[in-house]
């Protein structure tokens, strides 16, 4: 078991270095140029000139080879360093640290919700397959994950922030927090965060939750197949025992590796959702990152996004000897 978390770990070490230089290279082959933007909005309207903007450049490292500059960041990264945001004027970790929270307030939510939902959903359309209302929940199903994300955004903002304004069912159009939020109660402060949430979570979670619903059946059938199940029927096992007991404990292993595939969800955030409701979370942080060429709170994210992604893998593989016993590492 250990040699194999040690040769994960340095395979995932060259995984993070590969992934990093190629973005490293992509980004700063980018058209644009981050100086130009920084010194436009600390003196807009003022001419640029030529020596202020190798001085800028030199400043930010700009004025060497992106090999060069990559191994510069990388040996920072070594001693826990991501730099500063260039537009921000802050260090990387702090800026993507007051994202963290808002974010996991919502994808946490959204993904702990979704699995809630989507384990005995799915397990009542096996139980009840071929009939009326297994059937009308597999088309609503297919609907709402047919039904793109910013689409439903838009639809309820419009319901609940426009057309049911003044009423009790009126719901905040966007932020996280209203004004005079640090005014509150702790209970005003919490319902005025669940008011808030409660769109984007619902856009974030009606996808998720039908195509893991779908998964769940897909694989509960196949089990259903396989002859200890028959064999499980033949002796007189309830029909709620064959479906929970016997079935479900055997579909865990593709369960498990959805959920490590999923991990990296939690933190990435969902960029257009957050800019349509204007949450400040790390997907809304990452397009701004893009848009404003600054380099190292993009690195920093994709950092963060491939160690996730990593230990999520890496999580799923561990969790197979759990669920099932015949896997084994030694």
């Amino acid at each position: 078991m250990w040699n194999y978390l040690v040769r994960r770990l340095l395979l995932g070490v060259l995984t993070l270095w590969l992934v990093t230089f190629l973005v490293y290279g992509l980004i700063r082959s980018m058209p644009g140029d981050p100086t130009l933007v920084r010194m436009e909005r600390m003196a807009p309207g003022k001419t640029i000139r030529s020596e202020d903007l190798a001085q800028m450049r030199k400043i930010y490292g700009l004025d060497k080879p992106w090999p060069v500059a990559y191994w510069a960041w990388l040996s920072n990264v070594v001693r826990f360093n991501l730099g500063n945001s260039f537009s921000r004027y802050q260090p990387v970790t702090e800026v993507i640290s007051e994202r963290i929270a808002p974010t996991l307030l919502l994808s946490g939510t959204s993904l702990l919700l979704g699995y809630l939902l989507a384990v005995p959903m799915g397990l009542y359309a096996t139980a009840r397959g071929g009939r009326l209302d297994e059937r009308t929940l597999s088309i609503s199903l297919y609907m709402l994950y047919s039904l793109p994300a910013f689409v439903a955004a838009l639809f309820l903002q419009m319901i609940f922030a426009v057309k049911l304004q003044g009423t009790g069912f009126e719901l905040p159009l966007d932020g996280m927090t209203s004004r005079g939020f640090a005014n509150l109660s702790t209970l005003g402060k919490a319902w005025d965060l669940f008011r808030h949430a409660l769109l984007p979570t619902l856009c974030l979670t009606y996808g998720t939750l039908a195509y893991d619903t779908r998964f769940i059946q897909a694989n509960m059938q196949e089990v259903l197949r396989q002859d200890y199940i028959r064999t499980a029927r033949a002796k007189g096992v309830s029909r709620f025992n064959v479906i929970v007991h016997h079935a479900f404990r055997n579909t865990l292993i593709p369960f498990v590796t959805m959920l490590g595939l999923e991990l990296p969800f939690v933190l990435s955030g969902a960029i257009i959702l957050e800019q349509i409701f204007t949450w400040p979370g790390m997907g809304r942080l990452f397009f701004e990152a893009i848009s404003e060429y600054d380099y190292p709170t993009i690195m920093g994210l994709m950092l963060l996004f491939s160690i996730l992604t990593l230990l999520g893998q890496l999580l799923a593989d561990i969790l197979y000897a759990v669920v099932d016993p015949r896997v084994t590492y030694s």
